[in-house]
């Protein structure tokens, strides 16, 4: 499994079973449930590091997080032994995107800069507010809030891993205050 690892992609984790029937609470780390369906099939890793396979028969929006049925999965018992475990989906399963659009664990990690070349931070989170990202740059102690925008995010070349921000009068002062 080690080698299939590198194909796939952490999408969330289990918290914990949703009633008795054998239904999952997961936290996603993708904005809809689609992504879990989109092979159908996702790939487990309990805390040990045992890997496993099971597929998807639905995933629906529940109370900020959400709720995955899996086929064969029918008690509260099965359910509570899969507690903790991340959730992975193969990378080659995911929709493709345009141009201009990035999954988010491309863009962690990048290093942000100005278009003077100054030297910002590295990208450390993605906050979803609903109209656009914001990204989480970190540099040392400092943290700037940088929006997912055009204006704003100018160029992002992920072979280099590099992000270049325009110099947005305020938008440095602002994250400063």
């Amino acid at each position: 499994m080690k080698e299939e690892a590198e194909n796939l992609l952490l999408l969330g984790k289990v918290l914990r079973p949703h009633g008795l029937g054998g239904l999952l609470r997961i936290d996603s780390y993708a904005e809809s449930g689609d992504s879990f369906l989109a092979s159908r099939t996702v790939f487990f890793q309990d805390r040990s590091g045992e890997w496993w396979e099971e597929k998807v028969v639905s995933v629906h929006p529940h109370k900020g997080a959400f709720l995955m049925k899996l086929k064969g999965l029918s008690s509260i018992e099965e359910a509570e032994r899969m507690r903790g475990a991340s959730i992975y989906v193969e990378k080659s399963g995911l929709d493709q995107k345009d141009q201009d659009e990035f999954f988010w664990h491309e863009i962690i990690g990048l290093e942000v800069y100005l278009k003077t070349g100054s030297y910002i931070g590295e990208i450390e989170n993605i906050l979803s507010t609903g109209s656009n990202d914001i990204y989480v740059v970190r540099n040392g102690d400092s943290e700037i809030l940088v929006p997912a925008v055009h204006g704003v995010v100018e160029d992002i070349d992920l072979p280099s891993g590099k992000m270049i921000i325009s110099d947005v009068e305020g938008l440095l002062d602002l994250n400063e205050a």
